[in-house]
């Protein structure tokens, strides 16, 4: 008896699943199709309302229509037409004239946070990165309000940058999943106030999901303090990842203050460790990054071989970065480049 009343649950069960996959799939259609038409509509009335002010991008001729047109918009079909709605209609029309160039696959409310984006490669890295991370419209704002795109620009060569607004991040070594600086607004701490490296590591883990987004791509948790022995002797980084877009672990250290001899010593026998006893032999070098308030850049450039390409250094902050800020950040990197080139030419002229 017990069994076949199981066997009818079993049953239900399985029914049910089938209704609700039915049920999804028609929703999402529904959803396509009904956003496909918003985005067709709002590009046509932008379009329109670019035929009164005669193709004007920044004439304030037509404003008054636009405000007469509101009015008899709302009356006739209710909300949603107001005049700053058609406006941002018009500026839809004028960043997108090619129809073809808007992307079914964003939604109204992604565009309008794309709107707000005056330069166009900055855009269409937005767009890209969106559709490929398929980022909801509060991680677009979250990532464009953090200056992604312009740390992403700081962190590549000059020559990549062209790149970033054709195709977006793309992962193709492991300096491409370092940013500099990490930018971890999302966490319980306030700068100026003491805190240790165990309260930063409690509240990335607390914000894990913040700090996986603000990590990039094709990342996953491992774990933290994973112990690792060496001759009865146990060592514990911090925080590791495994990225499967390179596939390869990435062991995060944090640090408060100024990065040391010992700090990058230490994350080399962490990758060394990795490399020789955890990874598989289809994977790639372990990638070590020293997380901290001071990178200390030229300590991490003479610790380190010549040719390496698996530890980084990189900041954290704790607020989201101005423009200002990159700027004085591309001035430190430029000032510590010239630095390392003179002691370079010293060096070579020693020998």
């Amino acid at each position: 008896m017990d069994s076949d009343i199981t066997k009818k649950d079993n049953e239900i069960n399985n029914v049910f699943d089938n209704i609700k996959e039915l049920v999804m799939n028609s929703r999402n259609k529904v959803y396509s199709v009904v956003n496909t038409e918003m985005l067709n509509l709002y590009w046509n009335i932008g379009k329109l309302i670019m035929e009164i002010q005669k193709g004007q991008t920044k004439a304030s001729y037509g404003d008054a229509v636009l405000g007469k047109l509101s009015e008899k918009l709302t009356n006739e079909f209710g909300k949603g037409f107001s005049k700053r709605n058609l406006e941002r209609m018009r500026k839809f029309y004028i960043y997108f004239p090619i129809a073809t160039t808007v992307s079914s696959q964003l939604s109204w409310s992604h565009y309008l946070e794309i709107l707000k984006i005056e330069e166009e490669p900055k855009r269409n890295f937005y767009i890209k990165e969106t559709i490929n991370s398929k980022w909801s419209v509060r991680e677009l704002q979250r990532q464009r309000d953090s200056l992604l795109y312009e740390r992403l620009a700081l962190s590549v060569n000059k020559e990549k940058i062209p790149e970033l607004a054709e195709k977006g991040q793309i992962i193709k070594t492991s300096k491409d999943l370092v940013k500099d600086p990490f930018v971890l607004e999302f966490l319980d701490i306030k700068e100026n106030t003491k805190y240790l490296e165990s309260d930063l590591e409690k509240n990335i883990l607390e914000h894990l999901k913040e700090f996986l987004l603000e990590l990039g791509k094709g990342f996953s948790f491992v774990g933290n303090q994973v112990r690792l022995t060496l001759e009865e002797e146990h060592f514990y980084p911090d925080l590791v990842f495994y990225n499967r877009l390179l596939k390869c672990f990435v062991i995060i250290d944090l640090k408060i203050g100024k990065v040391t001899h010992g700090d990058i010593g230490q994350m080399q026998m962490y990758v060394n460790y990795y490399d020789r006893e955890i990874k598989q032999e289809d994977e790639n070098a372990t990638v070590g990054i020293l997380l901290s308030t001071n990178k200390n850049e030229t300590m991490v450039k003479y610790t380190l071989p010549e040719d390496n390409k698996t530890i980084f250094s990189s900041v954290y902050k704790l607020h989201m970065p101005t423009e200002q800020e990159l700027i004085m950040a591309i001035e430190e990197e430029k000032k510590n480049f010239e630095l390392n080139e003179s002691l370079d030419k010293k060096q070579s002229l020693v020998k």
